[in-house]
């Protein structure tokens, strides 16, 4: 057995190293980072806009500097000439084609990037998502524009906004005509992200903006549950493996112990044993022959043999290594394994009576203590020992 425990403790070791390197694998795939910025760089596609307040009257202008190499820069300055001054850059997102389609962001929850700003300004994100009860394609007044804003530096100030948090501006329900209660929103379908100002924005004043490292984060839970699937099968697995190859470890075990057992205390040899010291042979066939008597002590072993208890122990330690006690459940447990071995299926409070012992519960234990097993389990594993080896 101690070699079975050995190869189940290398199999468990082996079986835990790839489940490390597989949740390490698992989680890092888990975990979805995409860069808009440098563009290419990642899965989507976009093409840059811009937005100002020419349609409302207003002269505030915005020019591109750099778009998507290393950074989105620009150049802008709010006029006064309107109550409302904005301008704004914008990502429209793609497909593959060219064609403006808005992108199923489900699995990102964050943004981050780095915003610098000349002077220091605070700046706002948009971010256009279509909803098809209200939005109308192409028109993005109509289309529910979560926001909320950031601060940016000269130096550069790093940026992480929540996707799952941003607020609708209440102009948006005014405007629409929707019910201001319907503040939830979708990353299913998201038609752009866009930068724009705030009401803290300078006026009359040329102002820069520069964008980078601007990354999406997110989990897919695709690769968790397949790490989850993977650990229980492997588990399971194991579990199978180890029930099984126990059993036939133990099966075998056992059978080699009773034919260690056997020429050691089989009671026919030893009454057969030429002993020249008749006093020994006396104590080893008296035993042989009366170790099933309940009543079997080493008082009616002396009184019979005529040897003082002293000598009875000398003889036994001598001739077998054991005890009195020792020897006598040596000889009950090794004809109590031989007759569970038997297919006649007699109940075993009855084997342990026939074997020497008044009570089966003491009997359990010893046996346990020799075999490893109890004794209805030693009679599953002994009354199928060819099923046991043939799953080898």
């Amino acid at each position: 057995m101690q070699e079975f425990y050995k190869r189940a403790l290398l199999a468990l070791i082996l079986l835990l190293l790839a489940d490390a390197l597989i949740a390490g694998f698992c989680i890092h795939q888990s975990y979805l980072s995409t860069k808009l910025i440098p563009q290419g760089r990642g899965r989507l596609h976009w093409r840059l806009a811009t937005g100002t307040d020419a349609v409302l009257g207003g002269k505030s202008t915005i020019r591109i500097l750099e778009a998507g190499q290393q950074s989105l820069r620009f150049d802008f300055r709010l006029s006064k000439a309107t109550a409302i001054s904005y301008v704004s850059a914008e990502l429209l997102l793609e497909d593959g084609r060219g064609n403006a389609v808005p992108a199923d962001l489900s699995r990102y929850a964050t943004v981050s990037f780095v915003a610098r700003c000349a002077p220091a300004n605070s700046l706002q994100f948009n971010m256009p998502t279509f909803d098809p009860s209200i939005s109308k394609r192409g028109e993005y007044l109509t289309y529910p524009s979560p926001e909320t804003y950031f601060s940016c530096s000269e130096t550069g100030t790093p940026v992480s906004l929540d996707l799952t948090r941003l607020t609708i501006p209440a102009w948006w329900f005014s405007e629409l005509k929707v019910d201001p209660s319907r503040q939830s929103y979708k990353l299913d379908q998201v038609a752009k992200f866009m930068f724009g100002v705030s009401l803290q924005s300078p006026r009359e004043l040329d102002s820069h903006v520069e964008i980078s490292e601007l990354t999406l984060h997110g989990r897919d839970e695709r690769y968790v549950v397949a790490l989850a699937v993977m650990l229980l099968a492997g588990s399971g697995a194991f579990i199978v493996w180890f029930v099984r190859a126990h059993s036939r470890a133990l099966v075998a075990s056992l059978d080699s112990q009773m034919r260690d057992d056997l020429p050691i205390v089989a009671y026919r040899q030893l009454t057969l044993e030429p002993f020249k010291d008749k006093e020994k042979a006396g104590i080893l066939q008296f035993i042989a022959t009366q170790y099933t008597n309940s009543e079997l002590d080493m008082d009616t072993v002396a009184a019979r043999i005529g040897a003082d208890r002293g000598r009875i122990n000398e003889i036994l330690k001598m001739e077998l290594g054991m005890t009195f006690t020792g020897y006598v459940n040596k000889l009950r447990l090794t004809e109590a394994a031989r007759l569970l071995s038997d297919t006649s299926g007699k109940p075993i409070a009855e084997i342990a009576y026939a074997v020497g012992y008044a009570n089966a519960s003491y009997f359990n234990k010893l046996f346990k203590e020799e075999y490893g097993c109890t004794p209805k389990a030693f009679r599953s594993l002994a009354t199928q020992p060819k099923a046991a080896s043939s799953d080898g």
